[in-house]
């Protein structure tokens, strides 16, 4: 979640000192920014997900085989 806050606070800090432009630009940018914001807060939290569904994986098959092992 930090990751996200981060993400997210450079992001706004990018769209904030953008600088003068042309308006089409800044609006092309700040979509930009934030297609490319939410692509890594998803990536982020699906390897997560991921990550943390192989360790409940190799648990429960740990788990699984010492009870078969006591048996």
């Amino acid at each position: 979640m930090k990751k996200f806050l981060a993400i997210i606070a450079i992001a706004s800090l990018a769209v904030a000192c953008g600088g003068s432009g042309d308006k089409k630009d800044v609006a092309d940018s700040t979509g930009a920014v934030i297609d490319s914001t939410v692509k890594a807060a998803t990536d982020t939290l699906n390897a997560v997900a991921d990550t943390a569904k192989a360790k409940i994986d190799s648990t429960v098959k740990a788990v699984a085989d010492t009870a078969k092992a006591k048996m």
